[in-house]
This record gives structure tokens, sequence and C-alpha cells, in this order.
């Protein structure tokens, strides 16, 4: 049974068991499902129908990544011939800690739900493409808290999404191979946008429109897709973008990636007793299990991360978005008010230490974290620190992302989720990924306000549906939702009773001013 909390670098390291508790099982075949046929371009496929839902499992979007394609940019999936089996769910990427989960190097698909009436139908559908979370290093894209079917019933299609994680999409090979890896860092946000360029070239054979596409995912999802509104080149493959817990900060410069790098390396030659250019042909398990040393022994949180390589990611991401890179399109995104209560939990003897922030050092962080205490002099030590740690990794950078938005033209609408925890340890508190289970609407039947919590479920996931349509997020039960703007701020509440705040917790936000 999964602890709580977890550590902030327990959580990295076995990202894959930090799915929790209320998360389910991974997805099953549909029950008394029927064969369907979809064409293509890449070619046939043969997926299951049942309930007017089309369910497409484990359909390649690029060539496996293994052999002479390890730690190389994906590849366009070469067309086949004759029909594919697409009624299984690949393997989830490469990766520790998710015991029975099969994982493999040979996992770039994805799985599309979609009405049964709409291929063929000249429908023009909008389309959610799903980006799962989990540290960068963990998870995949068929749990089924992101099962399509219901999403797919109010008109959506739905696609989740998987991609390198981990050495094999986030570590800059070059320092250790040479030029020919340059970028290496960017292959899990190379894999994403092949995936979303598969999906240009063939939703409309499911009845999607390609150019109403909205990209979203909870925690490094949100990250991924925050940094993707970064990448110019990216930008005519999605339309919308929806992140939870995200922000687009998740990015080194080349001279921090190079370091990482060669940290791995060292621990490579430690751990395995040979040069680290025998990582292109050394099994995937001991890449893994020399990457689960590295990242315990790192001083810092989230070694692994996307690159500014002047190439792919030209920018910060965050001075991208500013500059116009996301211009046109529409943003929904928000923060959950504890975030790191997860993580971090009651340890008031220790001040946030490099393994507790996702952004600064501590010597950056100890002077704003001392501030806080003035604005918040009711608050234990315990809320104190979950609250200034959940800014720097969270509230801060979605701030971030949703002002450069708006500076260069976008839509932004904002929300936090106040709603919290009615039992356990997490009693009290909207921890990480508390969000999921209401905006795909699966609440916990088990929870003391179970009625309160359906409520709310209904009421957010029927708001991200309309966002989803291209409409302004609406639900019954919830306030009419302004537009946000980076002066007034507003932002919707998601609680027992919702509400609109404007200019929350701007004193606390003060604190951050320069500081990020």
């Amino acid at each position: 049974m999964l602890q709580l909390p977890l550590s902030r670098r327990k959580f990295l390291v076995n990202a894959g068991l930090a799915t929790m508790a209320w998360r389910c099982a991974p997805l099953s075949a549909l029950a008394d499902a029927t064969p369907a046929i979809i064409h293509t371009l890449s070619g046939t496929l043969r997926g299951e129908q049942s309930g007017g839902v089309l369910q497409f499992s484990g359909v390649p979007f690029a060539e496996p990544p293994v052999g002479p394609l390890r730690f190389r940019a994906p590849v366009p999936i070469k067309p086949w011939t004759g029909e594919r089996d697409a009624t299984r769910f690949a393997a989830a990427a490469m990766q520790s800690g998710e015991l029975g989960i099969e994982h493999s190097e040979d996992c770039l698909y994805l799985n599309i739900w979609a009405p049964t009436n709409a291929p063929g139908s000249h429908a023009s559908l909008p389309v959610y493409v799903w980006i799962h979370g989990g540290g960068f290093t963990g998870g995949h894209a068929f749990e089924s808290m992101y099962d399509g079917m219901e999403m797919t019933k109010e008109g959506v299609i739905c696609i989740s999404v998987a991609y390198r994680l981990g050495v094999f999409g986030f570590l800059d090979f070059e320092p250790l191979l040479g030029a020919e890896y340059s970028g290496s860092a960017n292959n899990g946000l190379r894999d994403l946008i092949a995936a979303l360029a598969w999906i240009q070239k063939n939703i409309s054979a499911f009845g999607g429109d390609p150019a109403h596409v909205t990209i979203g995912g909870e925690s490094a999802g949100a990250k991924l897709a925050d940094i993707l509104m970064g990448v110019p080149s990216a930008q005519p493959l999605f339309h919308q973008v929806i992140s939870e817990s995200g922000g687009a900060e998740r990015v080194w410069t080349r001279a921090q990636s190079k370091t990482v790098t060669l940290g791995f390396g060292d621990n490579w030659r430690t751990l395995t007793g040979s040069e680290p250019s025998t990582v292109l042909t050394a099994p995937a398990d001991t890449l893994i299990k020399v990457q689960k040393q590295f990242i315990a022994a790192w001083p810092q949180h989230f070694p692994l991360r996307c690159q500014i390589d002047g190439s792919l990611v030209p920018l910060p991401p965050v001075e991208s978005i500013a500059a116009g890179s996301s211009k046109g399109k529409r943003l929904l995104i928000g923060t959950n008010r504890d975030e790191s209560a997860l993580f971090i939990g009651p340890h008031p003897e220790k001040d946030p230490i490099a393994a507790d922030l996702g952004n600064l050092l501590p010597e950056k962080f100890a002077p704003v974290f001392k501030k806080y205490r003035g604005v918040y002099p009711q608050m234990s030590d315990e809320q104190l620190r979950i609250r200034a740690v959940t800014a720097e990794e969270y509230w801060i950078p979605s701030m971030r992302a949703a002002d450069a938005h708006l500076k260069s033209g976008g839509g932004a609408w904002m929300y936090r989720l106040d709603f919290s925890e009615t039992s356990g340890f997490l009693r009290g508190y909207a921890f990480h990924s508390l969000d999921v289970r209401l905006v795909w609407n699966r609440p916990s039947l088990l929870a003391a306000n179970a009625a309160a919590e359906a409520d709310l479920a209904r009421q957010m996931y029927q708001a991200w549906i309309a966002f989803l349509r291209g409409e302004t997020p609406a639900a019954s039960g919830v306030p009419a939702w302004p537009e946000y703007d980076s002066s007034t701020r507003p932002t919707m509440i998601f609680d027992t009773q919702n509400r609109i705040e404007f200019k929350p917790e701007e004193a606390e936000l003060r604190l951050w001013d320069g500081a990020l």
C-alpha cells in the first residue's frame, strides 16, 4: 500500500507509483464489443465498437525508437498493408516502480475514442489530446482514469498519447555520444509533436476536425503542453490548451543539461563498470536502474528535463509565448491550492531543500519563504511550507504562462481548486492530482462528502467540455467565468461553493516578484 506523503525525491524515483489509491487500474477491452474498421493514411485499423463509441488502442504514430533509433528523434510510422489490430493497448514507456504494467522502449502509440456515427458522416468534431503526467519519468496513456468513452459521448474525440520517459526522452546524450545526438533531451517533446502531426493527417477519418485540436494534461503532462505553446514549429498542430498544475519552466539551458548528462555518465561508469558509450546497446532495464540511482543522488529536483536547444526550443518557452508563439490560441489553466501537500507532508523542523523545489535553488527560494509568515501569520509551519512550495512549483509558473500568453494576444481562463480531501492523511488539503478525478467526472464514492464531490465533478467536467467545444467554460452551478487578464486576475475558485475571486492572494504573489 502506498504510504503518504511521498517525499519529492521518492515521488520522482517511483513516479509510476504516484498514481495514488483513487486512480484506477489499466484499461481493459470493451465489453460486448464488435469489430470496427477505419482507413487512415498510415493503413487500415481494426478496433472495437460498443455503446456508441469506437475505440482504437495501440495505434502507432512513429517507428519504434529501438536499436539504431534509440535516443534519436522520432521517425514517422511507415504505412502498413492489411488490417492492423488496434484492440490492445501498447506497452508503457520504460520506467521504474509501476508494478503489473508492461514496459518497453517500443512505446510510441496513441489511443482513440470516437462516436460510432462520426466516421464517414462528414462530422467535424473537436479533438482532445491528453498527455499523461508522472514527473517526466513515469505514467502511461492507458490508465482507466483517462478512458475517453464518456467524453466521446459528449461529442468530443478523445486521444491519449504516450511519449518516451526518463533518460530515453529527456537526457541530452550529445556530451556522451557526439553531435548526432544533439537535442535528445527533447525527444519526449518531439514524440508528442510526432503524435500531433499524425493526428493532423488522420483524425478526419475518425470524424475529427484537425483545425480544432486541444492538447491538455496534468502535472508533467500540463508542463509539456505549456512548453509546446513555446515551440514555434508545433503551433499549427493544436489550437487550444488545458493545463492542470503545469507551467513552462521545466527546461534546462544547454550548459545545465550538459552538467546533468555528465553526472549520469559518472553514475553509469560507477554502476556498470563500463564507458557511457555502451548506453547505445545496453539493456533498457539497465538504463532504468542507473537512472533510478542517478535521480536519487542528484542534488536538485527533476534533473531530466527538456532543453533550450536553440532549434526546436529556441528560447525559454515563456519568452517564446510572450513573443507570440501561441498567438490566437485559447488556454484554460489552473492549479490546486495545496499541490505540494502530496509530497512534502509535515516536517516543520526542516526548511524546503533542493529536493522539494522544482525551479529554484534553496538560496533563491529562502528569501521568499522567510516572508511567508508575515503574509500568513495564522498558518502552521507545515501549511506555510506547503503553500510556498506549491507557489514555486505550480502557481507562479502557471500564472507566468498565462500572462505571457495574454501578452501575445491569446485568451485564457484561470482557475484554482480549493475543494479538499475529507479523510486520511491529506484531509483538508487540495493536494496535487486531486483535480484529475473531478475533471474526468470520476468522483470518489467513498468520500465523506461524496454528494458534494459528485456535484463538483459534474460541474468541472461540463466546464471542460464546453471549453473543448470552443465555448466559454461554463456549467450549471458555476458562476459566469470571465476571461483572465493580468491586472485583475479573475480566477474561478472551485469548491463546495464555486466563486470568482479577483487578484487572489495578492500579498503572496508580490513575494515572488523577480524570484522566478
